[in-house]
């Protein structure tokens, strides 16, 4: 499987191969948000596309990332268990908590939960 655009919920969504290249850059993250800039809404990519330091907030990196997406007004979905990652840091367990609480980055386990937080953010949309 290669990056896939497809709709979901009716979003348009850049979902990523679980198997395609790390982010270890600004630069990976830039390319994934030029593939989806003009065509996709939201860029799902999964836990193993990230470098771990993403999950070590003390780096900068995933903040430098996720403003990124703001600054490009994407949303990032990231999917997947983090939970090893959560249970070592409180300052990721509130970015995350924070995060879902709002609507440009979202920390989800499944593809499931993606397609219902679309759902959600689509009824609110209409309302």
């Amino acid at each position: 499987m290669t990056d896939l655009l497809q709709e979901r919920r009716g979003v348009q969504v850049l979902m990523c191969d679980p198997k395609g290249p790390t982010v270890v850059t600004e630069q990976d993250a830039l390319d994934l948000i030029g593939a989806a800039l003009f065509d996709a809404e939201v860029v799902v990519v999964p836990v193993s596309r990230f470098d771990e330091k993403f999950f070590s907030l003390s780096t900068g990196f995933a903040g430098d990332i996720m403003q990124k997406f703001v600054n490009y007004r994407l949303r990032l979905a990231v999917i997947g268990d983090i939970s090893r990652h959560m249970e070592t840091s409180t300052a990721l367990r509130a970015l995350v908590h924070e995060s879902n609480t709002a609507s440009h980055i979202w920390f989800l386990p499944d593809v499931e939960s993606l397609d219902a937080r679309l759902e959600a953010a689509g009824a609110k949309g209409r309302g």
